[in-house]
């Protein structure tokens, strides 16, 4: 049986993170709203880094970009695989459901997440030609006024009102005001970095995982290091709202790997420490052999790292999955405390999985077969179980005839076999 970690040996090396270039475009991200529908100027941002580092893309009609690391080694087959690193720039968000009458919103969330976070949230709406500031209240607004019925209020969107910081008395003024429903809003990602480390923000997901692709992507360039295959940098924007990847990966890819969220909780595996790589999300598992070099390119290199298995989870590796397309398929976490709101994660977390990423740009396909689009034999197919993990074992089985008509009591015989 064909060995089943036989992965292409090549030459690699964990390279320097610029952590302060990681660190700005982090900042830089988090300073543009971008709910999802509402994306065009944080696009405009990202292919101007692309730019700066001198990475060629192209966009599509709706603005998703797919940027290439170009294969700069000589490659003696020609039908070469591509990769694909995938994040996304969209974020959560609200748009205005309902005027009421007395000039207060009803809102709608954008992407899946509990109101519980937005209560106290501080958002801009952006109307056709303009923007108000203000703040998501819930109905109940007032311990002074409704006491103790404040802490029994329901939890759900239809218990929140956005309240804007103009002179809005009825839903005249909120018209007289070019306030529509349909207008969106975004909510302020009020970051903070601290000192030791801790990076705390709404939107990390997944601006931050965008800035540490973006840092590895410098850091590949600024080496001059080998890249064995097109590596596609994808960034798309509507994850949020569950289809993402699904129209963006081309026919020459082979393997994708998301680069987001990874939830810290009790029971759960990822923390704020290394780089979380989940074997199983909601989509299903993950690709066996892409997981496990994953896993090993971490062991090999000294990045600390941690499994982890996600309940309820949604990624764009499982979005191009679920497209159709013929991929395998990984996940890479930052792993973060908190989400969806005001999340935390850790700068050094986010430097560890950029390091990764720059191993697995410089390690080629993850299996020699997967150069073909076809294969024609089960010869050449991959392997997850050696032989000895399927030897069968067989227990001692008693006769049954015995155990009926009994046994002298001085003579008890071995069970037959």
């Amino acid at each position: 049986m064909r060995a089943r970690y036989a992965w292409p040996e090549r030459e690699m090396k964990k390279l320097p993170i610029d952590a302060d270039y990681l660190k700005t475009v982090m900042l830089e991200l988090l300073a543009i709203p971008s709910p999802a529908g509402l994306t065009d100027e944080i696009v405009h941002y990202t292919g101007r880094q692309l730019n700066s580092l001198g990475i060629d893309y192209q966009l599509t009609r709706r603005g998703t970009i797919r940027a290439v690391l170009r294969r700069n080694m000589p490659e003696r087959r020609k039908n070469s695989p591509a990769c694909a690193l995938v994040a996304h720039l969209d974020t959560l968000g609200a748009m205005v459901r309902e005027i009421k009458e007395d000039g207060r919103l009803a809102l709608q969330p954008i992407g899946t997440w509990s109101s519980r976070w937005a209560e106290g949230g501080r958002v801009t709406l952006f109307t056709e030609n303009g923007r108000y500031r203000g703040s998501v209240l819930p109905l109940l607004a007032s311990g002074h006024v409704y006491n103790e019925a404040i802490d029994s209020q329901p939890v759900n969107w239809d218990q929140l009102e956005l309240r804007i910081d103009e002179d809005i008395r009825s839903a005249a003024d909120a018209r007289a005001l070019n306030i529509q429903i349909g207008d969106f809003v975004a909510f302020d990602a009020s970051p903070e970095m601290l000192d030791n480390g801790y990076v705390v923000s709404r939107h990390l997901d997944d601006k931050a995982g965008v800035a540490a692709m973006l840092a590895a992507a410098k850091a590949v360039v600024d080496s001059g290091v080998p890249v064995p295959m097109d590596c596609h940098i994808v960034f798309t924007l509507t994850e949020e709202v569950g289809s993402g990847a699904r129209a963006v990966i081309e026919s020459m890819v082979s393997e994708v790997i998301g680069i987001d969220i990874g939830p810290v909780a009790s029971g759960q595996g990822a923390r704020e420490e290394g780089v979380t790589i989940p074997l199983m999300d909601s989509a299903g598992p993950h690709d066996y052999h892409l997981t496990r070099r994953l896993l090993r390119l971490c062991s090999e290199h000294g990045i600390p790292c941690q499994r982890d298995v996600f309940r309820f989870y949604h990624s764009d590796a499982g979005a191009a999955v679920s497209a159709g397309h013929d991929v395998r398929t990984a996940l890479l976490c930052f792993g973060a405390d908190a989400s969806h709101g005001y999340e935390r994660t850790k700068l050094s977390v986010l430097v560890n999985l950029a390091e990764l990423l720059t191993l697995y740009i410089q390690s080629g396909p993850t299996l020699p077969e997967d150069r073909h689009d076809r294969l024609d034999s089960v010869d050449q197919f991959s392997h997850q179980l050696d032989a000895d993990q399927l030897q069968r074992v067989d227990l001692p089985r008693p006769d049954p005839s015995e155990l009926v008509q009994g046994r002298d009591a001085d003579q008890p015989g071995e069970p037959a076999a």
